[in-house]
């Protein structure tokens, strides 16, 4: 879905636009439907703006399912830091791209405090991430201990929490400037600070369980497949872990974007006291994002 080009993205928009809501012919059933699935893949819902190709979520795992397994076998810190940059770089950037759209004003400032913010979190996460193996080598620490806690223990954390950070960085202003909430009929009826903040630390927390358990669970799996000698051949233990890790992070990536609601709810009882004056509703809606 992801390689359509911009006019049939179009096309597709202005047929469930313009489709009437009670559809009898079949066919124009199944154009509506795939035209739904192009849209929903392909446009961002709060700026009705076409996500650049290498942003939408179909392309999320065959790019970064690379950079994950590239950033699991480093042995130097400083190829370690290079991958991890790399990884959060794009990580960060889909982020900021599929988060909600409300702060995203025209205000070149608010544009610069998402790069620089973004910029930040991305170096600070690969340093983080390069520091235990920059800290075995230097000091040349070859205990068996010393090398399971650095190559099979601490990844999977780090990765989470840093995973975690990079969204928690790059979508700050969703929490500082507050996001647009909705009622049950999708009329926006007030931008809620508290509704910003819930959209950002769920979405930090599905990302920290998608890439903790995805560096997480392959070392445990492998292990088990090297106790039981499932393969015997040690030059097909790439193969194997490479097939491993693509399949933990393909069942994975479902459960990650799928943890919280894309349209988020809040209760009346969270939000702020000038968005309850002007409205006698009781639940409450919100793009999360992705």
């Amino acid at each position: 879905l992801f390689f359509q080009i911009q006019n049939e993205i179009k096309r597709t928009r202005l047929l469930i636009q313009t489709n009437e809501k009670t559809v009898s012919e079949p066919i124009q059933n199944n154009q509506t439907k795939k035209a739904f699935l192009l849209s929903l893949s392909s446009v961002h819902p709060d700026t009705d703006k076409i996500i650049p190709v290498l942003f939408r979520p179909p392309a999320f795992m065959p790019i970064t399912l690379p950079l994950v397994v590239i950033s699991s076998v480093q042995r130097q810190a400083g190829h370690s830091f290079f991958w991890q940059f790399v990884f959060h770089a794009y990580t960060t950037a889909f982020t900021l791209v599929n988060g909600n759209g409300t702060p995203k004003a025209e205000e070149y400032s608010l544009q610069q405090k998402q790069i620089f913010l973004g910029l930040g979190a991305i170096s600070y996460s690969a340093c983080v991430g390069a520091l235990p193996l920059s800290f075995v080598n230097r000091y040349a620490l070859k205990s068996s201990v010393m090398q399971l806690i650095v190559r099979k223990l601490l990844p999977a954390p780090l990765f989470g929490l840093t995973s975690a950070f990079t969204v928690a960085m790059v979508r700050s202003p969703e929490f500082d400037n507050g996001i647009e909430v909705m009622d049950r009929n999708g009329k926006v009826v007030g931008v809620s600070k508290k509704a910003g903040e819930k959209a950002v630390m769920e979405t930090a927390l599905s990302r920290a369980v998608l890439f903790g358990t995805t560096f997480f669970l392959p070392d445990v799996l492998m292990y088990c497949v090297q106790r039981a000698r499932f393969v015997t051949n040690p030059r097909a233990l790439g193969p194997v872990r490479m097939f491993v890790v693509m399949s933990v992070l393909g069942g994975m990536l479902p459960v990650s974007f799928s943890m919280f609601p894309q349209c988020g709810e809040i209760k009346r009882a969270d939000l702020e006291p000038e968005i309850l004056s002007s409205t006698e509703e009781t639940e409450f809606f919100y793009n999360r994002g992705i």
